[in-house]
């Protein structure tokens, strides 16, 4: 049996509603239904703590939910990697782009523009997804802090609830523009990048997540013998497809 089919067949077994077990997860009952239907992948089980709410509400053996889900998700991902990968939308640039800091928006704009979805936007959606996603992991347990989130979203702390699973979730190529305005927006103050070194500066926002900027350096591994272009063009060319590349935190940089 499948998941939405398990958890169907619980709920006709003991004459309860889909808005119960939604109730009993603390999430949508918008979010139960396109569980059920397919239209929203099952969160991973290590990421979140509904199955465990589920599981107990619709008396399965612990652990039985989280299993199930597991296997969708694979067969998920075997599919989603046989497809293409598609730009980002264009409101999810434009939001990146108005944080960059004002002195590099322009070159930076231009270098998105240059290719529909080019290394440096890859390399740059990426950290900003990264960093964002450490701060939700940290306080996905925290109920006062998704309420915060939730006054300054105008959303329900249901509905913040399931913008905090589907945006752990999500990667660079299928960030949405409803994870951008639930996070990536308040959360991120500004962002600015070395052009030479490409090392990024993360300010978050003051309120949400007090404390220091993140400074994210690329360090080349092994590099090849010097030439004559700029170190920044040598690092820059070797990003791979997905972006990604080693990095060395630092916190040597104080708020302002």
């Amino acid at each position: 049996m499948d998941f939405p089919l398990v958890i169907r067949h619980r709920l006709k077994e003991l004459g309860t509603e889909q808005r119960d077990l939604a109730a009993a997860a603390q999430v949508t009952e918008s979010y139960i239904s396109q569980l059920l239907t397919g239209k929203k992948a099952p969160p991973a089980p290590e990421r979140t703590d509904i199955y465990n709410k589920m599981e107990t509400f619709l008396r399965l053996p612990a652990g039985k939910l989280a299993a199930l889900a597991d296997l969708q998700r694979t067969d998920a991902l075997k599919r989603k990697l046989a497809d293409p990968p598609t730009p980002l939308f264009k409101e999810v640039r434009e939001l990146i782009l108005r944080k960059c800091e004002s002195g590099k928006a322009s070159p930076v704009r231009a270098m998105f523009e240059k290719e529909p979805y080019g290394a440096l936007e890859r390399l740059v959606t990426q950290k900003l997804l990264d960093v964002v996603k450490r701060v939700m992991k940290e306080e996905l347990d925290d109920e006062n802090w998704l309420r915060l989130v939730a006054r300054l979203t105008d959303r329900s702390y249901e509905q913040v609830r399931v913008s905090v699973l589907e945006f752990l979730e999500t990667d660079i190529f299928n960030v949405s523009v409803d994870n951008c305005v639930t996070f990536l927006d308040p959360l991120i103050e500004s962002w600015d990048i070395d052009l030479e070194i490409f090392a990024m500066e993360i300010v978050f926002s003051r309120r949400l997540v007090p404390g220091r900027p993140k400074r994210l350096e690329f360090v080349e591994r092994n590099p090849p013998q010097r030439s004559s272009n700029s170190r920044g063009s040598k690092l820059f060319s070797r990003i791979p497809p997905s972006g990604v590349m080693r990095v060395r935190k630092r916190s040597s940089f104080s708020g302002s």
